[in-house]
């Protein structure tokens, strides 16, 4: 019992503490609402708190409403809808794809550029022909030997030891051979290693570790980064493995392209054969070469030089469109412009330049008088 009672007088203790605040609060805001003057500012305050948002809102409603004159309602069917979106770019399907391997083939892919036709028809008419004769010819001389001057049928042999007449169809024949090969040789290499014209588009390819970049200079200098698509999604969109890239290098047919390779960690090779094209992408220096497709299509290549462990896995893929459609995709393209725009926006600042300096012709007289008195 006795130590029970410490509890409970703390118990009763701290009940009277906390009565004895709440009379004090009770009193104290009673003490103030009874006296007639706090209570009446109390009052006018709250009212004014509460009219006051009321009052800013209805001013701001009259200052910021716009002073609109009456318009007739257009047409309903001529209003196009705000909201209303641009088509997005509708990219070739694999019915058009025309540059790629075939399985079981022995020649080269069908060529879609001249120098590509051009060494097609030096490899079928010249080369090949030329090959084959050949071929048959020592063939022929060697089964002849082997039938004519062996141990049976020539039991003494020939002590012959020069004949000028062999010696010197021996060395005129071949002579002949080679410069027949050399004429359109030297042509192909002097038509494949031409300068691009001025108005060519210049693209460049750069080689990373290991995908692409297709940066289009003229356009806006925006990258394109190509990577290899995965294998189910290449075969659900009918497209070949290990050729079907993400996003494809998308360049103008019949129009000269200023094409330039750059290796931005090792050498890359790039490479399209149906395009007949190649040109090593080397770090610190850049390669170029001219580039004109004839038509619209896919074409596929790959890298061409050893650089690493997924060398095999960086493909390329060009699709050639007409040029209309071709600035078509460069303008969706974030920072994409072409060459028209910016000339027509760059023939928009001078003019806007040349209006302000007729309306103001003496603003370069006094930076000049300033000048000259600087001086003195």
């Amino acid at each position: 019992m006795g130590a029970r009672r410490p509890v409970r007088r703390g118990l009763e203790s701290g009940f009277a503490r906390y009565k004895r605040m709440e009379s004090f609060d009770v009193m104290t805001f009673g003490d103030i609402a009874r006296k007639p003057l706090t209570f009446l500012t109390m009052a006018v305050a709250a009212l004014t708190f509460t009219a006051a948002p009321q009052t800013v809102f209805a001013q701001d409603q009259v200052v910021t409403a716009p002073v609109e004159a009456p318009v007739e309602a257009a047409p309903a069917a001529d209003v196009a809808p705000a909201t209303e979106a641009a088509p997005a770019f509708e990219y070739y399907g694999p019915e058009m794809i025309k540059g790629q391997p075939t399985p079981g083939g022995i020649g080269f892919q069908d060529q879609y550029t001249a120098n590509g036709n051009y060494a097609l028809w030096m490899h079928d008419a010249i080369l090949l022909p030329i090959i084959v004769v050949i071929s048959l010819f020592v063939l022929g001389l060697l089964l002849w030997v082997i039938a004519r001057f062996n141990r049976r049928s020539n039991s003494v042999p020939s002590k012959t030891s020069h004949n000028t007449l062999i010696e010197i169809v021996w060395t005129v024949i071949p002579v002949l051979i080679l410069v027949v090969i050399a004429v359109p040789s030297i042509t192909l290499i002097s038509r494949q290693y031409k300068s691009p014209p001025e108005d060519a588009i210049t693209i460049k390819a750069n080689g990373y570790q290991w995908y692409w970049g297709y940066e289009y200079v003229d356009n806006g200098d925006f990258e394109v980064i190509s990577n290899m698509m995965p294998e189910e999604e290449a075969k659900a969109s009918g497209l070949p493995s290990h050729l079907a890239v993400d996003k494809r290098m998308v360049v103008p047919v019949g129009v000269p392209i200023r094409l330039q390779t750059f290796g931005a960690d090792v050498i890359h090779s790039f490479g399209i054969p149906s395009l007949w094209f190649k040109l090593d992408a080397v770090p610190g220096r850049i390669n170029e070469r001219v580039l004109t497709i004839q038509e619209p299509g896919i074409y596929y290549g790959q890298c061409m030089e050893l650089c690493g462990a997924r060398h095999g896995y960086m493909p390329i893929a060009i699709e050639a469109r007409p040029l209309d459609e071709f600035n078509e995709w460069v303008l969706s393209q974030p920072g994409g412009t072409t060459p028209e725009l910016e000339a027509a926006a760059a023939a928009a600042e001078a003019a806007a330049t040349e209006a302000v300096d007729a309306e103001n012709p003496d603003a370069d007289e006094v930076p000049a008088a300033d000048a000259a008195a600087q001086t003195a």
